[in-house]
Parts: structure tokens; C-alpha cells; sequence
């Protein structure tokens, strides 16, 4: 492999059961597997990082055994069910999301040893639990590579077995201190800025994007669901919206491809503008499929299109 090849992932595994207000149930793999099952069918060779608990390795190894672009040498099981989530999606409001159970925070070693191969490295946060800061800290130190950062659940409470709730977060700027890029939703960049609860205007969005400039960082991407995405740079501010809107059957890991997608562009050296246009396109499209086996499908789908 030649260096800075391959696309770095840090972030969990989780085992998602997701109900609707209708009584539709459904329940698979999740998680940081959406950004690896959306790489993977793009061809591209994905070093994954994470801890997996053991009751759902052979159910892993089952869901990934087509993607034979992702290197399982990262991933290290550990005793437990791993990351069990219970996820409800109201018609109307926020999900409610319950964390029944948790695997360790990543040890940074193997996620160091192979910097020097990757061409971008993507942090996730898909329970809070992820990687400790200072373990970050030390990755953000040894990395020549761009570094994308999903808050996501960085601004969730860390109670197992209740839903978990908003709080505001007055540390974020540590975790995105020599980060490149950073993706939150209007919901997650307000506890960033002190204001659990709350949605960030337009204003208040480009306040946000200004702090973080002052930090470093060269582009903030504010999802935005259906409206598609914020895109700010520190010489520009454009909102994208997909061009096409179909059925939706489900909204799981949207946000999960838009970064995949857009990471992955910003990578080859396409302007964050460009990027988030790919980006909201393909991740609208993935709300006509469920779970992370047919996101892989319909992504490698539209990769062969001429």
C-alpha cells in the first residue's frame, strides 16, 4: 500500500433497535459502520478503530465479509454484549435514544502505528464513550493527515438505561484543537455553545463556524436533516440542499453517509463545497434504504454507474 492511502475511522459499533411511533420495529448493526460500509463500496481501503464487544463479532464478520476493502486488525473485541442502543423515532420532535450497555474508550496505539496510511482520519462519536481526550490529544499530535470530527454524542448524557438527554458541552474546543473539519447538527452545535435544548439560527451558526476558525479549523459542516447542510469555511457560508427528495423509509445513519461521502472527497482534494454537495446527495438517497448491509449495496450501486 502506498502511504496515506487509506481512510481512518475511530467511533463504536453499536446494535441498534429502532421503533416508530407506528409499532415498526427494526434492529442491526450501526454505528460507526455506516461511515465503513459507505467507504468500503467506494473502494476505498478503511482502517477501522474500535472496540466490539464479543456477543455481536460473528454478526459483524457476517455483515462486513463483502467489504474486502476494510482491515479488521483495529478492531479489538473485548468481553460484553458491546454497544446496545433503543432508539424511537416520533413522527414529530427528537429521537429518543437509551444506551443500554458500553464497550471501553479505544486505546490510541494502533490508531498511531498507522497514521503514516491514511489519507484522512474521521472520529466519531457514537456513544460518548469512544476515546478518552487525552488519548485524542496524543492522536491529534501524531497525525500529518486532515482530521474530521463528528460530535454527535460528545453532547449526550452518559446514564445507561434511561433516555439520554442534551448537555452542554464547554470543553469541545479541546477536542477540536488541530481537527480540520468538524460536523454537528444545529441540536449538538447549541450544547456546544451553552445552549442545551436549543437550535442555532443562521446567525448563531456563524458564530459558532468564527470560534472555530479562530481554533484552526477550515471547515464546519452543520447538518440539517431534510434541509440539507450548512457548509462554512473561513471565507464562506452556503447552505446545500439536496436536489431530489424521495420515499423515506429510514433516517438511520444519514448524517453517518453525508460525512462518509464528504470526508472522502475532501480527501482527494475536492473544495468543502463540492464535497458537501456529494455528500448530501448520496446521504439523501440512503434514506430510502435500512441498516448498514443495504447502505453498502446502494452505495456500491451508485459507484458503478457510469
Amino acid at each position: 500500500m502506498k502511504p496515506q492511502e487509506g481512510i481512518g475511522l475511530i467511533g463504536t459499533i453499536t446494535y441498534d433497535v429502532i421503533r416508530s411511533d407506528s409499532g415498526e420495529v427494526f434492529a442491526g448493526l450501526g454505528g460507526i459502520l455506516y461511515q465503513a460500509a459507505v467507504c468500503s463500496a467506494l473502494a476505498k481501503t478503511v482502517f477501522l478503530f474500535t472496540n466490539i464487544g464479543e456477543g455481536i463479532v460473528d454478526r459483524v464478520k457476517k455483515a462486513v465479509s463483502l467489504w474486502p476493502s476494510l482491515r479488521w486488525a483495529g478492531i479489538q473485541p473485548v468481553p460484553g454484549p458491546g454497544n446496545r442502543v433503543l432508539l424511537h423515532y416520533p413522527e414529530k420532535g427528537e429521537r429518543r435514544e437509551i444506551l443500554e450497555s458500553v464497550v471501553p474508550p479505544l486505546d490510541p496505539d494502533k490508531v498511531i502505528q498507522n497514521l503514516d496510511q491514511l489519507r484522512m482520519l474521521i472520529l466519531v462519536f457514537n456513544s460518548g464513550f469512544d476515546i478518552a481526550l487525552d488519548n485524542w490529544r496524543r492522536i491529534v499530535g501524531a497525525s500529518s493527515c486532515p482530521l474530521w470530527l463528528d460530535v454527535h454524542s460528545l453532547v449526550l448524557s452518559r446514564e445507561l438505561n434511561v433516555p439520554r438527554t442534551y448537555i452542554s458541552s464547554i470543553s469541545w474546543e479541546n477536542w477540536a484543537e488541530g481537527v480540520t473539519y468538524l460536523q454537528a447538527n444545529k441540536t449538538e452545535l447549541a450544547c456546544l455553545m451553552g445552549q442545551a435544548g436549543k437550535e442555532l439560527a443562521e446567525e448563531g451558526i456563524k458564530r459558532f463556524g468564527q470560534r472555530a476558525f479562530d481554533l484552526g479549523l477550515r471547515g464546519v459542516f452543520v447538518t440539517l436533516g431534510r434541509d440539507g447542510v450548512w457548509v462554512l469555511t473561513p471565507l464562506r457560508a452556503q447552505r446545500i440542499v439536496p436536489s431530489l427528495s424521495g420515499e423515506v423509509v429510514d433516517t438511520t445513519g444519514c448524517g453517518d453517509v453525508f460525512c462518509a461521502v464528504t470526508a472522502n472527497e475532501l480527501s482527494r482534494g475536492v473544495d468543502p463545497f463540492s464535497a458537501a454537495e456529494a455528500g448530501v446527495e448520496l446521504a439523501a438517497q440512503a434514506t430510502a434504504v435500512k441498516g448498514v448491509e443495504e447502505t453498502f449495496t446502494l452505495v456500491s450501486r451508485i459507484a458503478r454507474q457510469p
